[in-house]
């Protein structure tokens, strides 16, 4: 980062994957950015002007404006997108056709199935019961792991078929977001993939990369607090 105060600042927290996926895109380009926290659930007046869905991430862009709704962006698909037409190097969309076409797809899939199944099902019922000093929710957390997540595994599996990467020949948004939403789970819990080899390595590959390992240690300084250790839902 440097000394000046950088022109994005991404609205929310580092324990959201989509929070951490705009993160990811900045650190691959070199982009600087800073953080501003927001408790989505409880939301000051301001940020419900600029989040029409009251979720995070929302970028502001402060060469564009520094307050109101002009220069905001809500929704980390189209934060991402912005990011990669105002800096296009290093390229995270690929330019054939079809290759971006499974990049958005991927990004999508990861973004809706992989979320819900693995942060409704896995992370809130852990997470929030802890926070709370409530019982963590393991029963329906692992009736997720067991149940909803290998279709999902199945899909990414098969679509990765063995490369280093979903799309193309390098790095795109979908591998970046199907990495931070699967570590959305491995914050709360053990996430062996041994039937699933190539989203493994997949998986263990992307959190080496500094764009993703910055952001992840964010977040999981914040659950260990609550969260001491992982739990096996096998």
């Amino acid at each position: 980062m440097s000394d000046s105060r950088p022109d994005l600042v991404i609205y929310g927290s580092p324990v959201s994957p989509f929070v951490r996926k705009v993160a990811g895109v900045c650190i691959e380009k070199g982009v600087d950015y800073e953080i501003e926290a927001v408790n989505v659930f409880d939301p000051p007046a301001w940020f419900r002007d600029i989040s029409p869905m009251k979720r995070i991430p929302v970028l502001r862009d402060r060469s564009v404006a520094e307050e109101g709704v002009a220069g905001t962006i809500p929704d980390s698909s189209a934060i991402c997108a912005f990011i990669e037409k105002k800096h296009p190097a290093a390229a995270l969309y690929p330019a054939d056709p079809m290759a971006l076409a499974e990049a958005l797809f991927i990004e999508e899939f990861a973004d809706t199935s992989l979320a819900m199944a693995g942060g409704l099902g896995i992370f809130r019922p852990i997470f929030f019961a802890v926070s709370k000093g409530e019982e963590p929710g393991l029963d329906k957390a692992r009736e997720t792991w067991a149940s909803q997540m290998p279709p999902i595994f199945d899909v990414l599996e098969a679509r990765l078929g063995g490369r280093e990467f979903f799309a193309g020949d390098g790095l795109s948004i979908a591998d970046i977001t199907v990495s931070c939403v699967l570590g959305q789970v491995a914050l709360v819990a053990e996430t062996p993939l041994d039937k699933w080899p190539g989203l493994a390595a997949h998986f263990a590959a992307m959190q080496a990369r500094p764009s993703i390992a910055a952001p992840y240690a964010a977040a999981e300084k914040v659950i260990r607090k609550a969260l001491p250790t992982r739990f096996d839902l096998t």
